[in-house]
């Protein structure tokens, strides 16, 4: 497999219409997706050799994402301040080319922005998931 670029990877949040429709999260330059599974010990004085033993499926599954970027799009940016201010569960779709697609609800925990007085507006995004994701393989 050859490298991808960066500007392939996607973060995109629905519309919450039936179908639901997708809109790319526009002006993310820097995006990171973080998957993660706490894990359940289940060491006890019977393991062997005292080696630890991990609980398999019993830890919570997470994930975080974050972009950062500039603005470019009224429609995207609308559907982020709304979902914000509002603090509701939005589906979003995540998508790594060659990897395949996240989806699934997340709540926005944080949104920044900034700028320079010589320079252009920017915003950031952090997104905690908010329940079970789906995943489809590219």
């Amino acid at each position: 497999m050859s490298g991808q670029k960066g500007r392939d990877v996607l973060i995109k949040i629905g519309d919450g219409g039936a179908p639901e429709a997708f809109v790319t999260v526009a002006g993310i330059r820097a995006k990171t997706i973080s998957l993660n599974a706490r894990t359940v010990d289940g060491t006890s004085g019977e393991s062997p050799s005292a080696w630890r033993e991990l609980i398999a499926g019993a830890g919570v599954k997470s994930a975080s994402v974050s972009g950062a970027g500039v603005f470019k799009d009224a429609a995207s940016d609308a559907l982020i301040q709304q979902a914000f201010f509002a603090q509701s569960v939005k589906n979003f779709q995540l998508v790594v080319p060659d990897f395949g697609v996240l989806e699934g609800p997340f709540l926005i925990e944080a949104l920044d922005y900034s700028g320079d007085h010589d320079g252009e507006a920017a915003f950031a995004v952090t997104l905690a998931s908010a329940g079970a994701l789906s995943f489809a393989a590219s």
